[in-house]
């Protein structure tokens, strides 16, 4: 049988996913003070990878990027747990955040929180469970 001409869908999802993977990032960033955040960074992360799945089959895509999207959503889960319990520790109530403002060499007086670690879980654990779904729905085996 003959393989499927699909050079221009091809084309454009190289370019499409690094659009969205910028916009998932900047949305992951921008989330401290506007909208945004780890829960819609990590969803629109996980529809570039789900575009490349769309547009390539599946078994190529692991072979590219061979990562276990279960143990990401349950490292992303550990993570939000963990940040939370920091706080129990230092005997403040549970997801309490901190935030402090430090020089740094190349960025200059910036704002750090506790707040983007439990993003990072948050969007770990959403970009683990999406994929992870998706694989499974479309899994032929």
């Amino acid at each position: 049988m003959k393989e499927p001409n699909d050079v221009i869908i091809r084309s454009v999802t190289k370019v499409a996913v690094v659009i969205i993977f910028t916009f998932a990032i900047n949305l992951f960033v921008s989330g401290h003070h506007f909208p945004g955040g780890g829960f819609i960074g990590g969803l629109t992360f996980a529809s570039a990878l789900i575009l490349l799945f769309l547009t390539y089959d599946i078994e190529s895509v692991r072979e590219n990027i061979p990562v276990d999207f279960k143990v990401v959503a349950a490292i992303g889960v550990l993570i939000a747990v963990l940040t939370g319990v920091g706080g129990m520790i230092l005997d403040v109530p549970f997801l309490s955040q901190s935030f402090g403002y430090f020089d740094l060499p190349i960025f200059g007086k910036t704002e750090l929180a506790t707040a983007v670690l439990f993003d990072v879980g948050v969007a770990l654990a959403v970009i683990g469970t999406a994929v992870t779904i998706i694989m499974s729905i479309g899994d032929d085996r």
